[in-house]
């Protein structure tokens, strides 16, 4: 039981640091398409004569970047909290309940404490909420790029078939990116090798 509880740690662990790099990573490609939504915007016409679709095509990218990022912390969070249920079901017969055992200060009255000291906030949800406020953000500058709504103007079907991608792309992130919970059949293959001597000089 002491092997299982140790692994189980070091499984959750491990959890932990691929959700701050997935993070990480997600971040990192978020702000490189602000970073170009806003280059393409505030760029010369002349150089750029489209530019409003453009920055509508990174727009898009952004929120489906967003949004997958959104999924990976979910899907993280997730994995991380089945280690952490294992840990609970082991641990009272290896070393006893220390990881459910929690230790807190006691409430303070003191404001500065209150604004400073500690609190059972969440970082995950924390990050998920500033995913979806990520979300917004890139709703609202998908809305800005495009023109303003007329029913006498010709159907764009340019911006159509991008959006129409965008939306399809968060529908398969959001029911098609679900872990497999049913078996698995594997095929295995094994190589036979052999060594022939070769003739003495």
């Amino acid at each position: 039981m002491g092997l299982l509880l140790q692994y189980a740690l070091d499984i959750r662990k491990f959890e932990i640091e691929l959700y701050w790099k997935r993070a990480t990573y997600f971040w990192v490609l978020i702000a490189a398409a602000f970073t170009g939504h806003f280059v393409i915007l505030g760029a010369d016409e002349k150089h750029f004569p489209d530019k409003q679709y453009l920055a509508y095509i990174v727009a898009c990218l952004g929120l489906v970047l967003t949004f997958a990022w959104y999924q990976a912390n979910k899907g993280s969070k997730y994995w991380q909290e089945n280690w952490e249920n294992h840990v609970d079901s082991i641990e009272d017969s290896v070393i006893g309940p220390l990881y459910k055992t929690i230790l807190a200060r006691p409430p303070s009255a003191n404001l500065v404490e209150r604004l400073v000291g500690p609190a059972p906030v969440s970082v995950s949800k924390i990050n998920q909420w500033v995913n979806i406020f990520t979300l917004f953000v890139w709703g609202c500058l998908v809305y800005n790029t495009l023109a303003p709504f007329d029913l006498r103007a010709p159907l764009s079907v340019k911006h159509v078939v991008v959006g129409f991608a965008t939306g399809l792309c968060c529908v398969v992130l959001l029911c098609l990116a679900r872990t497999h919970r049913g078996g698995h059949e594997h095929i295995a293959t094994t190589r036979v090798t052999a060594i022939s001597r070769g003739r003495q000089p």
